[in-house]
């Protein structure tokens, strides 16, 4: 059955992507394209628990105190909550813009695996528990936001107060591991590198200069644009 489109925003904390996500909403929006949206996780539900409470430190306070699988399956269980929705909205032929998705884990869990062939295994596990055993939907095109990770760390500190958080908390467990954060960073470019047809890697930064919202979106409108001409025809 002929479907809509689905485009995932990813990369790093504090690579912009809640800000780009209201960009293209707005714009696909004036060019009056049918959208519906969803961001993961998604925080406040019965789904995200677990990862709640892993981003919390419930279960350590290092990242790597959660191996790359089991962490994998709090993220994706919470996905499999949204697949029947997502599916839906494709069949209505819809345009599905979703901030993070299942290259989450590629880039966050991935990282914590550095044997670069063992992390290929990963990977392949990953797309067939997420796409065939639980059956959520595969994008038509996945963007890697790359900011480099110690200014990325930095813009996480100037976010508003998060609800998974406690009050005096500014980082979750992720945030505040930088080795973390450069391991994910290197790992979402390997993904865009190894998997190119699927990825499209989106610079923030150049010539050590942070782009502009505007900027960061007109590069990733420029990839966009003929997708949607494509799916016209």
């Amino acid at each position: 059955m002929e479907r809509g489109l689905l485009f995932a925003l990813e990369g790093t904390d504090g690579s912009g992507k809640e800000t780009q996500f209201k960009l293209l909403l707005r714009r696909f929006k004036g060019l009056r394209y049918p959208v519906e949206t969803l961001s993961f996780p998604q925080y406040g539900t019965k789904s995200a628990g677990l990862i709640e409470n892993y981003l919390h430190g419930k279960y350590g306070t290092d990242p790597n105190d959660v191996g790359p699988k089991v962490a994998s399956l709090f993220y994706a269980l919470d996905r499999f909550d949204a697949a029947a929705k997502i599916w839906a909205w494709l069949f209505e032929k819809k345009i599905v813009l979703l901030d993070r998705y299942v290259d989450s884990n590629a880039g966050h869990q991935g990282g914590k695996i550095r044997n670069l062939a063992e992390r290929k295994n990963f990977l392949n596990w990953l797309y067939d528990m997420e796409y065939r055993i639980l059956g959520v939907p595969k994008p038509d095109m996945v963007f890697i936001l790359h900011m480099p990770a110690s200014i990325g760390q930095q813009l996480v500190a100037q976010k508003s107060p998060r609800i998974y958080l406690t009050q005096t908390a500014t980082y979750d467990i992720h945030e505040a591991n930088l080795q973390h954060l450069q391991d994910a960073e290197q790992s979402y470019l390997w993904l865009a590198n190894t998997y190119p047809k699927d990825h499209r890697v989106v610079e923030c930064v150049k010539q050590n200069r942070l782009l502009s919202p505007q900027e960061i979106h007109a590069k990733v409108w420029k990839i966009i644009e003929p997708l949607l001409n494509e799916k016209k025809t």
